[in-house]
């Protein structure tokens, strides 16, 4: 049986529960110490370990909404809150990379727009960030603006592979063309013209795509 709680691992344990029944997710620590008027997300954590080792949470490392709910507060053995925790107990949590800055790695925070949690099965692989899709260059094999790309971090790729790449500056989604004596990339939308990577171009290859979100299935 769980231990019983002190007043401000009730009001953090309701936190959970209420985030969960509202968006099917946990919160992170630092939206708990932002709710709660905490200094730094810090103080949330040794909260969030007081609660595992009470037996309400479990806490997965290395993931900011990794907070599984085991036991409601009021209801230890049939809490519908619980039961949506249960749904989401092995959600993964990954950063949506918005636009990028010059020169910045790719995962960098100013990066990182929001995370969002998936369902780590939706993928055959499992990947590393989200990239928000920027304009229609890839239309015709379905990658459409604003779409969320999943992306495996990578720094090669097989020819014919959907690939996110660094030319100088930019970041791009094309497809990766790798011939005799020069690599392109190209579009997979007539409209668009093919990056031909030649000597004097600074280039890199940031990952592999290996899914696709529309946003449509997000709102």
């Amino acid at each position: 049986m769980a231990s019983k709680l002190t007043a401000r691992q009730s009001e953090i344990l309701g936190l959970i529960e209420q985030a969960i029944a509202n968006t099917g997710f946990p919160p992170t620590r630092a939206e708990i110490a932002q709710t709660l008027g905490f200094k730094s997300a810090n103080a949330a954590e040794d909260h969030l370990r007081a609660l595992e080792k009470k037996g309400y949470i479990s806490l997965a490392p290395g993931a900011s909404r990794g907070i599984r709910l085991i036991q409601s507060a009021h209801d230890s053995s049939s809490s519908v809150v619980a039961d949506l925790a249960r749904g989401v107990v092995n959600a993964l949590s990954l950063p949506v990379v918005g636009r990028v800055a010059a020169g910045a790695p790719i995962l960098a925070a100013e990066n990182v727009a929001r995370e969002v949690a998936i369902d780590p099965g939706m993928f055959d692989k499992q990947p590393d960030y989200m990239l928000e899709v920027r304009g229609m260059s890839m239309r015709d094999i379905g990658i459409m603006d604003g779409d969320l790309l999943a992306v495996k971090k990578a720094a090669d790729a097989r020819t014919g592979q959907i690939v996110v790449a660094r030319i100088d500056d930019e970041v791009t989604v094309k497809r990766l063309v790798r011939e005799r004596d020069r690599v392109v990339l190209e579009p997979e939308n007539p409209d668009f013209e093919p990056i031909v990577v030649t000597d004097d171009t600074s280039f890199a290859i940031e990952g592999i795509a290996v899914g696709l979100i529309r946003t449509t299935t997000l709102q």
